[in-house]
């Protein structure tokens, strides 16, 4: 087994994701996600702590591009502009393999417990990503939070119809984000 090839935090991703989906989050174990990535054990821990953080991985890649995005936002952008300018520069990020995951992730996570606890800590740091973009422009803290976990709402529901839509769609991950930001916007007027 190689034990430095490229893209190996990806092959481990892959591999996870689908040994959870064949057989289920608990009956897989690392040693067998090792295995379908060509990889040794050691290589494992050496990308990850345990099973559980291949779900988060690159999380902390797209924390920092949604706070970037926030940042570079025109002076002048309302907090949910910023958090669009966020949605966009993080989406430039996600690629064919993202989308082709999205669905085996979706059902992976469905089916565990401790992968939907994972999953909602990792909304949770982005949120927090996104709520210290926005406080860093000046937006007031109650709006920067609302603004933050609209967009982590968007990104999620954004990134689910990219992923489950036909494959000739070429518009993107970041179209599909910020239409679901523009429904929760007008969802939210809704609330009176």
């Amino acid at each position: 087994m190689a034990r430095w090839q490229p893209e190996t935090t990806q092959r481990l991703v892959i591999a996870a994701v689908d040994l959870f989906t064949e057989q289920g989050y608990d009956a897989t174990t690392v040693a067998q996600i090792a295995e379908r990535a060509g990889v040794t054990k050691s290589t494992f821990f050496r990308h990850f702590s345990d099973k559980r953080e291949l779900l988060v991985a690159g999380q902390e890649t797209l924390s920092r591009l949604l706070a970037e995005g926030i940042a570079e936002a025109p002076a002048d952008a309302s907090p949910l502009e910023a958090v669009a300018a966020g949605l966009e520069r993080a989406s430039s990020a996600m690629g064919p393999t993202n989308r082709e995951l999205g669905p085996r992730l979706k059902a992976a996570v469905a089916a565990s417990t401790e992968l939907q606890e994972r999953d909602a800590l990792k909304s949770v740091g982005l949120a927090a990503a996104m709520t210290a973009a926005l406080l860093a422009r000046g937006v007031p803290d109650p709006t920067a939070h609302l603004a933050a976990e609209l967009g982590v709402l968007a990104f999620k529901r954004g990134y689910a119809q990219w992923s489950e839509d036909d494959r000739d769609d070429t518009q993107g991950l970041a179209h599909h984000a910020l239409a679901a930001l523009q429904d929760l916007r007008t969802a939210t007027a809704s609330l009176g």
